[in-house]
């Protein structure tokens, strides 16, 4: 996954009482629609419960960006991602222009049929263009690491079938960041050491991503679960920072005693140096 930098305690803060405003049965969303060479699909994004996330994937939907962008990624049980990379036929395989980095909303719980941001490892606030869709449940794994993995959306209807379909393909394993890449009528004879071998034959390609319900009101049938996982997270963070704070009041003032007793120490050898000498 693009992969927790240390969170500040501002950050914690605002993130815990941001969390724990949230009410996940009640997100609205803004509808989508992924149309894919293998079908389409449809995903509810939580525009109010994660409006910076939403309104960044929203800015590359409307700049046509995600528009002949590849599946760059699939792992068996865990995610199939996107987002990061476009086949325009001309060039093999390009990067996807980003904008500058979200900052991280997990409120939502990493659940088959979630979508998420994918960032980079060690930087909680680094996603751009990236996502992917969760094909089983990830909240041990994503929940909390990382900073938590922000869910924005899930897959509604029967779309999963599609999802499903795709990470059903067989894995390819050629340079990185395409190491996991999915590939269609592909064998493992083929090479994997060009990337310039592959089309719009064997690619998993997103011939669009479109906006079919503008409406912030469409998500009354989504279950989204609370990310409880971060919250536990962040409290042990503060837990953690408040004892080492502890820790450093204490070696401070043991230390300024050491450094009176010191004193006393060298006075009270002058006067017995004087008394004796």
């Amino acid at each position: 996954m693009q992969k927790i930098r240390k969170i500040s305690q501002t950050a914690i803060v605002t993130t815990f009482l941001a969390i724990g405003t949230v009410l996940p049965g009640v997100a609205s969303a803004t509808t989508v629609e992924f149309q894919t060479v293998l079908g389409s699909f449809e995903v509810n994004l939580t525009d109010e419960a994660t409006p910076e996330t939403v309104a960044n994937f929203l800015a590359y939907v409307n700049n046509s960006d995600y528009t002949n962008s590849i599946f760059h990624r699939s792992v068996n049980n865990f995610v199939i991602q996107g987002g990061g990379f476009v086949y325009d036929s001309i060039t093999p395989i390009i990067d996807i222009e980003t904008n500058d980095p979200v900052v991280n909303e997990p409120e939502f719980s990493n659940l088959r049929g979630t979508i998420a941001m994918a960032k980079i490892d060690g930087d909680a606030d680094s996603a751009t263009s990236q996502w992917f869709i969760n094909l089983v449940d990830n909240s041990a794994s994503l929940d909390a690491s990382n900073g938590g993995f922000t869910v924005f959306g899930e897959v509604v209807g029967d779309g999963m079938d599609v999802v499903d379909a795709i990470a059903a393909l067989s894995i390819f394993a050629f340079e990185s960041p395409f190491a996991e890449i999915p590939l269609r009528e592909y064998s493992a004879d083929d090479p994997t050491n060009d990337l310039t071998l592959l089309n719009d034959t064997n690619l998993v390609i997103v011939n669009a991503v479109a906006v079919t319900d503008a409406a912030v009101d469409t998500a009354a049938a989504l279950d989204l679960t609370e990310n409880t996982l971060i919250v536990e997270f962040l409290e042990e963070q503060e837990r953690i920072r408040a004892e080492q704070e502890e820790r450093n009041r204490i070696l401070r003032e043991n230390r300024a005693s050491g450094v009176g007793l010191s004193w006393f120490g060298i006075l009270g050898l002058a006067v017995l140096v004087r008394r004796y000498f």
